[in-house]
């Protein structure tokens, strides 16, 4: 290990799980982003991903592995629909909306931290 290479760890115990959410959030958007964009699709099954499980799983278990483990699952419609389309849009448009008002706040959250981290290097200079 070179004096400039980080620990292992070191970067998931400076940031915690801001990254490692940020990257499952987005995950998230592509997926929902994907059912939206299949609305018309005869027999496309909507999908999901269980973000605050995996969340809540990688606080006790490790980053990594926990995320990792994040299974895309069918989401079950509320309405059958008469071609197999299991896309609702007025679900969808309310998980793609909360979804991103997450991602938003894990990257401001991310940001203040790596400022902070720069400020107090600044400070030990």
């Amino acid at each position: 290990m070179t004096p400039l290479s980080p620990q292992p760890g070191l970067i998931d115990q400076a940031f915690g799980i801001s990254a490692p959410a940020l990257r499952l959030r987005s995950q998230r958007l592509v997926v929902i982003a994907s059912n939206i964009a299949n609305a018309a699709t005869p027999g496309y099954k909507a999908r999901d991903l269980d973000a605050d499980a995996a969340l809540r799983a990688a606080q006790t278990g490790g980053f990594s592995a926990q995320l990792d483990s994040a299974r895309l699952q069918y989401r079950a419609p509320l309405i059958a629909s008469i071609d197999g389309n299991t896309v609702e849009m007025a679900t969808e448009q309310a998980a793609f909306a909360e979804n991103a008002m997450r991602y938003r706040a894990s990257l401001e959250f991310l940001g203040a931290r790596v400022n902070s981290i720069m400020a107090a290097l600044k400070a030990d200079g």
